[in-house]
């Protein structure tokens, strides 16, 4: 619904603000038209579109559509950047005190009326629009550039006052909302795992969206995971998007690549003499959505011992608060990759709380990760893909 109003405006304003002040001519500017109405109305109706598409057409089209989606976006944020610019200016113009006329000797002669001035506007009006389409093609290919490139690292150090001292220093590398699917694959995949295992952690935690799509298509991509390599193992914890690709079919085929699966339940890590408890719970949503069981924070914590160090793995940050109290000192999640794109950056902290970083609730943190990958447009502005490395301390 958002995302077909937002196409229609979108595409509205491009055509107003860029299409016709640089692209003339009857037949140009209908092509445009036609695109424009096209791309509006795949956009607003993606999944029936989908659903409709002979098979082995499917991925070109999605790869096109969110492609554009990206780049369009793009568009529309230098013009208006340009916009608001040429507005402020106005604006600083007309506040300016004005200089005091000097009266003439005699009244001057009214000027010979002249195009002179249209076409001043007129081709100011070309270049300022040339200026937002440099400018946003700019912003699209800086934005691709950075979805592909390797995630950043970040290192942050977590004190656990319950952690045993014979553990302290034990790091945990968070993969998440990775969405291999139509455009990370194989090789990003191979790449983003010998990344991981450069931080020589003592465990992996993929905290879900991890696929975009079932087994059959994406299995041999997702394999790449098998050669994580760490002290304590590899454990994954369901997204919404996992949901919607087959939750029960990608937990069988995790297991069978050596990545145990946690699904409301809890493992010690550790051994008899030092160990804490790693509590996994299924995605907040997207149990519901599909009418399945999902999060359960009572189940996974049952027949804990609350004297114990705990860390939560939760795809969505929610609940945070809640898991707080119940003895949780540290959540680990993903979901909101940070916004992902601009305006969307700034506007994330208005649906979550716990948006991107480590917050504290008591003596309780949560780290909410940008993510590894990208979801939707292939593109990142404002929020790079991040590869999280969490010290925990005693």
């Amino acid at each position: 619904m958002l995302i077909g109003l937002g196409a229609v405006l979108g595409h509205l304003y491009l055509y107003r603000r860029l299409v016709r002040q640089l692209v003339h001519g009857r037949l140009p500017r209908l092509l445009a038209i036609v695109v424009l109405v096209l791309m509006t109305g795949v956009l607003g109706n993606r999944r029936t579109v989908v659903d409709l598409l002979p098979e082995g057409t499917e991925r070109p089209l999605t790869m096109v559509m969110y492609t554009w989606m990206g780049v369009a976006l793009c568009f529309v944020i230098a013009r208006v950047l340009v916009d608001v610019g040429r507005g402020l200016a106005a604006l600083f113009r007309r506040l300016r005190p004005a200089p005091q006329p000097v009266a003439p000797l005699q009244e001057p002669a009214a000027p010979p009326p002249s195009h002179v001035d249209e076409d001043r506007r007129r081709f100011l009006g070309q270049a300022v629009a040339g200026t937002a389409f440099v400018a946003g093609g700019g912003l699209a290919a800086y934005g691709s550039w950075r979805a592909f490139s390797p995630p950043l690292i970040t290192e942050v150090a977590v004190r656990i006052p319950k952690l045993p001292k014979a553990l302290d220093g034990l790091s945990i590398v968070q993969l998440t909302d990775i969405h291999v699917g139509h455009f990370i694959q194989r090789r990003y995949m191979d790449a983003l795992v010998q990344q991981a295992n450069s931080l020589r952690p003592d465990l992996f935690a993929i905290t879900g969206d991890l696929v975009d799509g079932d087994v059959a298509s994406l299995g041999g991509h997702v394999s790449a995971l098998a050669a994580l390599k760490s002290r304590y193992g590899s454990y994954f914890v369901t997204g919404n998007h996992d949901y919607y690709s087959g939750d029960v079919e990608w937990s069988a085929f995790l297991e069978s690549l050596g990545i145990s699966v946690l699904r409301n339940r809890h493992v010690p890590i550790g051994d008899k003499g030092a160990s804490f408890d790693l509590v996994g719970v299924d995605d907040w949503s997207g149990g519901r959505r599909r009418n399945k069981k999902g999060y359960d924070l009572d189940l996974a914590l049952a027949g804990r011992d609350s004297d114990r160090a705990a860390v939560l793995l939760a795809h969505q940050p929610a609940n945070f608060k809640v898991a707080a109290e119940r003895g949780v000192d540290l959540q680990i999640s993903g979901h909101t990759h940070g916004g992902q794109l601009v305006p969307m950056t700034m506007l994330i902290g208005l649906a979550w709380e716990h948006s991107a970083g480590l917050y504290a609730h008591g003596d309780s943190n949560i780290y909410v990760s940008r993510g590894c990958g990208f979801w939707g447009p292939p593109m990142r502005v404002g929020s790079p893909p991040e590869l999280v490395k969490l010290v925990l301390t005693a």
